[in-house]
């Protein structure tokens, strides 16, 4: 037996995000909970993990066996990164990101042959003249990790990825979200409709808010007591949203927009829901839809490759722009058993989205870079 194969595998995972706020290290954990929850399920799943994050201040704090060192670093200035990573002597180097392509040759090289392994956050492919550097940069990579395997076609086609790349499939992230009593919900959120329909995200071209409501105007012609929410953030379209809905009495009736709300919120505003509509083009893996699984609500949403890994089988999936076959899919799960579609939806997320499913996932990556 190898003193590799003697001791638990040892994984650092780096994130090279820098934090707009400067927040020390226990404010900013508390702020990303995904970083450590992250952490904490590999750990659980039998992995020796320790955190290196870009920070204001040099902190180390202990959660859950899992170390995390905030090392300062500007953008680019990641030096002591580096340092840290190399000094840590890692088996694999876990990265957050496809967007740091100058970081990905010298995170191999601070690895001193250890794989790297690169997660996608929903990044966008370059154009131009970037495709030749960031294809010269990613060859370092030992492999990489999609919400689903489809997601790195594009990336292969354009050849920023070489074509035997190793391509895992983890999720980004998860939740801590539960379900709940739907009418105790609904009072406090003041919230109601038969069926209660929520919608959560930014109002832009990329998630599509007009081709929502045209699929909801449709839906509430033949269910009449519907009701729309809408929490969201960035909203360059909101404009052209509030034109939309004023000028059909259906929408006018039927939809209110709530803007922006605190995170901590949007638990209650789940439970309180029957349906989650999203209409995106993509999405690198889609908090909002895990956490509406996490609360019971059945997910009415396009269908894209990440969408259909973590739907599976217990809600809709639509063809992006396809408003009429939306509404048809609204009217559909409307009619049927709603305490049904709630347990359903629940066990779904407990059987594939928790963070415990995380950490396997993120195991059995580790353990494949090093085959």
């Amino acid at each position: 037996m190898s003193a590799r194969q003697s001791r638990p595998l040892r994984v650092v995972q780096v994130s090279l995000h820098a934090d707009p706020l400067r927040r020390g290290a226990r404010a900013l954990l508390a702020a990303w909970p995904t970083l450590s929850n992250v952490a904490a399920a590999a750990s659980r799943a039998g992995v020796e993990v320790t955190v290196v994050q870009t920070a204001a201040a040099r902190e180390v704090l202990s959660r859950e066996d899992v170390d995390f060192h905030f090392v300062p670093g500007a953008h680019r200035e990641w030096t002591r990164v580096y340092d840290m990573v190399s000094a840590l002597s890692p088996d694999v180097v876990h990265t957050q990101g496809l967007s740091f392509p100058r970081a990905m040759r010298a995170l191999a090289r601070a690895a001193r042959g250890a794989p790297v392994l690169a997660q996608d956050r929903g990044n966008t492919l370059p154009v131009g003249w970037r495709v030749p550097a960031w294809r010269f940069a990613h060859s370092a990579l030992g492999g990489v990790a999609f919400t689903s395997q489809e997601q790195a076609e594009p990336w292969k086609r354009s050849r920023i990825f070489r074509s035997d790349l190793p391509v895992f499939e983890v999720l980004g992230g998860s939740t801590t979200f539960a379900p709940g009593n739907q009418a105790d919900a609904q009072r406090e959120m003041g919230m109601y409709g038969d069926p209660c329909v929520l919608w959560c995200g930014r109002l832009d071209a990329n998630k599509d808010p007009l081709a929502m409501l045209d699929a909801v105007e449709v839906a509430a012609t033949a269910l009449p007591d519907l009701a729309l929410w809408c929490c969201f953030g960035d909203a360059p379209l909101e404009a052209a949203v509030r034109a939309r809905i004023a000028a059909s009495v259906v929408l006018t009736r039927c939809v209110t927009l709530l803007g922006t709300r605190p995170h901590a919120e949007l638990e209650m505003r789940c439970r309180a829901a029957d349906l989650f509509v999203q209409t995106s083009h993509k999405e690198g893996g889609s908090f909002a839809l895990i956490e509406a699984l996490a609360c019971g609500v059945t997910p009415i949403v396009t269908d894209i490759p990440s969408a259909r890994r973590i739907v599976g089988q217990v809600g809709s999936l639509t063809p992006v722009g396809d408003s009429a076959a939306l509404a048809a899919a609204i009217i559909d799960f409307a009619a049927r058993d709603r305490v049904a579609l709630r347990v359903r939806a629940r066990a779904h997320f407990e059987h594939s989205l928790t963070y415990d499913t995380i950490g396997f996932e993120l195991r059995a990556a580790y353990e494949g870079l090093l085959q």
